[in-house]
């Protein structure tokens, strides 16, 4: 996800022109190269400083914590997470202004959306829609669905007697 993220932002600045739209499929998908100082919805322009550190800080957590994961959907979304992360930070890191404040590429626009977004954003909101359905369906990282301590019922056969010390008698 993160090499397709700055693909795509390299892309975009060196084929579009800020702020002029192309469409993609009519009015209802555009190319709209903006720089986001900001979040999500340009919110906290003169913070990226403080996303740039809190990115870091997720990034480093989800590496850390990686290895616990025994699941393949809760791998998924980290793996979407980590990426959409990355991909945002290092607009931050290394694009203008300048270091730790840089700002992030956007360009796609979807109409009647109020944001404009990038891939490392699609993969960000994918992951939270993959974290409510694990947590919704109750399944824990390591994949396996938790047990609430009593044993597991199984079915007995009619044939088969179901206390063999009672039978012998």
């Amino acid at each position: 996800m993160y090499a397709l993220d700055q693909f795509t932002k390299f892309l975009v600045v060196e084929n579009l022109t800020e702020r002029e739209p192309v469409e993609v499929i009519g009015q209802f998908l555009q190319f709209y190269f903006v720089k986001n100082a900001g979040a999500a919805f340009s919110l906290g322009s003169g913070s990226t400083w403080i996303f740039a550190i809190i990115a870091s800080a997720v990034a480093i957590f989800i590496v850390v914590f990686a290895p616990r994961i025994r699941s393949l959907a809760w791998a998924a979304l980290f793996g979407l997470l980590l990426g959409g992360n990355l991909g945002n930070l290092t607009d931050r890191l290394f694009r203008e202004p300048g270091f730790g404040v840089g700002h992030v590429i956007d360009f796609i626009q979807v109409q009647y959306f109020p944001a404009i977004f990038n891939v490392a954003d699609m993969a960000i909101v994918a992951s939270m829609g993959i974290f409510i359905i694990l947590t919704v369906r109750g399944i824990p990282l390591s994949g396996k669905p938790a047990t609430d301590g009593t044993p597991d019922e199984t079915v007995e056969s009619p044939s088969e007697p179901q206390n063999p010390t009672k039978d012998a008698a």
